[in-house]
């Protein structure tokens, strides 16, 4: 069946991978990505192939706070995928007020474009963030139960759009289903981000960087099985998936450290590379997804193994080396601690 689909923020990580894996299973489908092509997303995140078929893809240059154009963009699409959003948590602590404007204020612009078009709108996918719940308080964080304690100030602007779009549910019926993803890592992914991060210095021969004493956990869940779970979402029931919040991850979670470990060892560097610096302001200490739900409500379940997984995304920065050169300015970001002391990200 022939369907629009419009993708915010689709010239980033996950929406990049998510147009890619869309444009590639879904030949009839007519893609519009809305982008404002700032440093986390670009044109060479697209396949050329989808680039060149104006008939299938449309990329739009603007910001989803500007709300007429976003009205027009929601206007002719059957199912809206919102991802775009400032998302580094550490560029949020000194430079916060982007952060709101963007992840709460665009979020406000797409749901109110939404509620105008509801009739026509099959489905809204709000992507949220597992930041949002802050540090995990149980051994699994459930959707429903587990309460949003926002650590950082890119946790708190996607906690209120979050808010926000289940508010437009209760209020107005739209059509939204917010999925929180889980630590994302592969492909595309900006070297801000600790993964890519620690590939490319090795890859450099420098040393990793790692906060604090690198206990913190994460639920790490590779961005193909992302995709598919909000592909579930889109060929799913509406009136069974209408308000819910689903949990995208793993179930598991691995330390910071142990990922440094696992990646210098496969990248055959030595363990000395890894160096210990303070803590970053407004750390969480462990995240760990229930993925139930997700089990129940859309038969999914992650299929890639961390290790598979991190064996492909190794092999993809050392084969697009071309790629991440150009953005080896945002690997390292001073900011200052609670005490004042500035540390590099």
């Amino acid at each position: 069946m022939k369907k629009t689909v419009l993708i915010t923020g689709g010239a980033g990580f996950i929406g990049s991978n998510f147009t890619g894996y869309l444009f590639k299973k879904y030949p009839d489908y007519r893609i519009i990505v809305l982008d404002c092509l700032t440093y986390a997303g670009g044109i060479d995140n697209f396949d050329p192939e989808m680039l060149r078929n104006k008939e299938r893809f449309e990329l739009v240059y603007g910001n989803i706070c500007n709300n007429d154009l976003v009205d027009e963009l929601v206007s002719n699409a059957d199912i809206v995928v919102h991802f775009a959003a400032e998302t580094h948590v550490t560029r949020s602590i000194y430079d916060n007020l982007i952060f709101f404007q963007t992840d709460t204020l665009g979020t406000q612009s797409v749901a109110n474009a939404v509620s105008k078009h509801k009739k026509r709108i099959e489905k809204f996918i709000h992507i949220s963030t597992s930041e949002v719940y802050g540090t995990a308080n149980s051994d699994t964080m459930k959707e429903d139960e587990h309460p949003l304690l926002p650590m950082s100030p890119y946790a708190a602007a996607k906690a209120g759009a979050d808010r926000l779009v289940y508010s437009y549910w209760a209020t107005y019926d739209i059509p939204v289903v917010i999925v929180r993803p889980f630590n994302n890592y592969g492909s595309r992914q900006h070297l801000e981000k600790v993964i890519p991060r620690f590939i490319t210095n090795c890859l450099l021969n420098e040393p990793i960087t790692v906060h604090g004493d690198g206990s913190a956990q994460r639920d790490w869940v590779n961005v193909e099985d992302t995709c598919q779970a909000i592909d579930k979402i889109m060929s799913g029931d509406i009136e069974k998936l209408k308000g819910q919040v689903i949990n995208i991850g793993t179930g598991k979670s691995i330390s910071i450290k142990t990922i440094a470990e696992i990646i210098v060892e496969k990248m055959e560097r030595p363990k000395s590379l890894i160096t210990y610096t303070d803590d970053r302001p407004g750390q969480v200490f462990r995240h760990t997804a229930d993925i139930e739900k997700a089990r129940k409500l859309l038969g999914w379940q992650p299929k890639i193994s961390f290790e598979s997984g991190l064996e492909k995304t190794i092999d993809w920065y050392r084969n697009n080396q071309e790629w991440w050169e150009t953005r080896l300015w945002m690997r390292k970001i001073p900011i200052i601690n609670k005490d004042g002391k500035k540390i590099i990200h």
